[in-house]
């Protein structure tokens, strides 16, 4: 496939620019030396760092997204994390070795109350506090994995952990029927541990650990690549109904209408399952990618198929990863750059499922 690199370069953003020439069309490391200050020219990026407290977290929270793209004045240390590596910022940079700690100090069996951050707030028990510590170290291994530790043993372990409860859970009856009737509603059982997006996170970059656990693997693409319920993932945990928005119930892009709802989930869900080894091997999915390429012009720059409205979500799990643009002003319109985000990520993730890259 043809990547606009030369497009990129001359209309995208910094941290498009390093990780297109970097990560799609792999240009030499001398090259690359070169290109290595363009993350840390960018403005949302210095901003977001900036923003850090001297301990490492980022405004008292762990998991909060913005609603806003560039607001950065309540976001959670773990997005925040994500985000700059999604910038391409490196993990010996300050802010990402500050909030190092923090994260592996997450990974532990921890029942101390002020290691739950903003969740302390909703948990009045403790199945409730149980239940969020779970969803901080799924979270806070996901950013690690996404850093890179894969070779760390503390990371390794949680992982160990968190694949042992997701198998055990889809290995087990309650997979198949895991809704319980309450009152005049259905929810989820207050056993119901399926894989989350935290989760999926985690093992999509941490390849040698799914190597080694392959028979795992395979039962979390089965379950993945089931059709997803119509109920709302809420779940009865002790006596109240939770939302678990993390939950992956079923395959969460199933036709091309969720695709056109929502392009940047989509974009986010097909590099998952492209990192997980999944993609190629799920017809309908590849056809969704396949779409995205054929709206591509001939210069190899994907525009909207239908209007011309820029990508936007309001779903929190792809904030750490789009927009990588500066959106504000109209400045990104202005320039053609609206569309940089997703042709970056169209060559990125056809680089990930083994296509020849021709640069152009």
């Amino acid at each position: 496939m043809s990547f606009p690199l030369g497009w990129i370069l001359d209309n995208a953003s910094g941290p498009i620019k390093y990780r297109s020439a970097g990560e799609v069309a792999r240009l030499s490391d001398s090259t690359m030396q070169e290109l290595e200050w363009l993350p840390y020219a960018f403005g949302p990026a210095l901003r977001l760092a900036l923003t850090q407290n001297v301990d490492g977290i980022w405004n008292q929270s762990m998991l909060f997204v913005p609603r806003q793209g560039a607001d950065f004045g309540s976001v959670g240390t773990i997005p925040a994390a994500r985000r700059l590596l999604e910038y391409g910022w490196n993990r010996e940079s300050p802010p990402l070795a500050l909030a190092r700690r923090p994260l592996f100090r997450l990974l532990a069996e921890d029942n101390d109350p002020a290691y739950l951050y903003e969740l302390g707030l909703k948990t009045k028990d403790e199945l409730a506090a149980r239940r969020g510590r779970l969803q901080l170290r799924e979270a806070a291994a996901a950013a690690l994995a996404q850093a890179g530790y894969e070779s760390d043993p503390r990371l390794r372990g949680a992982a160990r952990r968190i694949m042992e409860r997701i198998d055990t859970y889809l290995s087990s009856p309650l997979a198949e029927k895991p809704w319980k009737r309450v009152g005049n509603v259905h929810v989820l059982a207050p056993e119901v541990c399926p894989p989350t997006f935290h989760a999926l996170t985690m093992l999509a970059h941490m390849p040698i650990f799914r190597n080694e656990n392959y028979t795992e693997m395979e039962r979390i693409y089965a379950y993945i690549s089931q059709p997803h319920p119509r109920q709302d993932s809420i779940q009865l945990v002790g006596k109240k109904m939770m939302e678990q928005p993390q939950y992956v119930l079923g395959d969460r892009l199933p036709h091309r209408n969720a695709v056109e709802a929502d392009v940047p989930f989509a974009l986010m869900w097909l590099e998952t399952m492209a990192r997980l080894g999944f993609l190629r091997r799920n017809e309908n999915w590849m056809k969704m990618y396949e779409r995205f390429d054929d709206d591509r012009d001939r210069t190899g720059v994907w525009h909207p198929h239908k209007g011309s409205n820029i990508p936007a979500t309001g779903n929190p799990r792809v904030w750490p990863m789009f927009p990588l643009e500066d959106m504000s002003g109209g400045a990104a319109r202005a320039t053609g750059a609206a569309w940089a985000d997703v042709t970056f990520r169209i060559g990125l993730i056809g680089r990930l499922i083994g296509r020849e890259i021709r640069i152009i």
